[in-house]
């Protein structure tokens, strides 16, 4: 490539899922859908664990955590995404390109630590139940959300600044309905070697490493339940971790899933299109998981509910009395 050709670019074109017209209005309404119920559910999830006090202990402090971190998610990809629709407008600028590559990164890696470090909660509370509250103190619940949000902002912070480095020719379509790195490294006309190793490396160690601590702390699980001599305890104890398998077994399932379609079909369209499912569905999807299996957390939806109703109905009377 003649050093004249590379350029710095000002804006990228977002392809999106689908180019005919007559599909956009389908697009739109269906995804603004899908926001809105993601974030009304993971916030209600949110609500429900702060204003109840027998929430207050380490599983729900994650899961309140993993609701903000998909609130998050799907909130760098799909906004932009409705946005172009609502305008007819693909145009993404250099920098916000930049911006949510660095966003994506960071809340689909925290996604991984927090759900490894919610499985390693399942294990202590399972397996050393004597000891649970000893051993997950609120202080090294902290500390384990506080290295997870460091690890992750660094993380991302160092993937983002290995793309500046990179020029790009007169390709700028990137096939997706968001930036995703991978698409943005092919669309470089410079070396990209340093970029395609850093973004292996990480993929391996940052999504890799959670993984493996997941399948430790879940065989030890099984470990300790098939040791169990009472049939009720072992059902207590599945119940106390389906959910939580469930969310590991949806998230893990669909982002594999979309990387081995990717990679047996060549397509980046298709990509695009299977990726929704761990960026939309998955969170979506999540508050539902939790909420439907989970006894504390529908008495603690219905004691939110009453008290919102309780307080318009109080706001109605004043206004009507004043």
């Amino acid at each position: 490539m003649e050093p004249e050709n590379l350029t710095r670019v000002s804006e990228f074109l977002l392809l999106g899922l689908s180019e005919e017209p007559e599909l956009q209005p389908l697009l739109f309404g269906l995804f603004l859908s899908m926001y809105l119920i993601t974030v009304l559910g993971n916030l209600l999830m949110i609500l429900a664990v702060s204003s109840d006090p027998h929430l207050h202990t380490p599983m729900y402090f994650f899961l309140s955590n993993l609701s903000f971190v998909d609130i998050c998610f799907t909130s760098t990809t799909v906004p932009k995404m409705l946005l172009n629709i609502q305008t007819q407008s693909r145009v993404i600028t250099y920098e916000g390109c930049i911006t949510q590559i660095y966003f994506l990164i960071l809340f689909a890696v925290l996604d991984v630590f927090l759900l490894s470090v919610m499985a390693y909660d399942r294990f202590v509370a399972i397996c050393h139940p004597l000891h649970y509250t000893v051993i997950m103190h609120p202080r090294l619940c902290g500390l384990l959300v506080l290295v997870s949000w460091t690890i992750c902002v660094l993380n991302s912070l160092l993937q983002s600044l290995m793309v500046l480095r990179l020029s790009f020719c007169t390709a700028l379509e990137i096939p997706h309905f968001f930036c995703e790195l991978n698409q943005m490294i092919q669309l470089a006309c410079s070396d990209t070697f340093l970029n395609n190793m850093m973004m292996y490396f990480a993929a391996l160690l940052l999504g890799g490493g959670p993984f493996a601590g997941i399948l430790y702390s879940y065989s030890r699980i099984i470990s300790c339940i098939r040791a169990m001599s009472s049939a009720q305890g072992k059902h207590k104890a599945f119940s106390a971790c389906a959910s939580h398998l469930s969310v590991v077994s949806l998230f893990y399932c669909t982002l594999l899933g979309v990387y081995l379609s990717s990679a047996a079909t060549h397509n980046a369209r298709s990509s695009a299109t299977a990726s929704v499912m761990y960026t939309v569905v998955t969170p979506m999807l999540n508050p539902f998981i939790y909420s439907l299996r989970n006894k504390d957390i529908k008495q603690a939806l219905k004691a939110l509910f009453m008290k919102l109703t309780t307080n318009r109905s109080i706001v109605l009377r004043l206004q009507k009395y004043p």
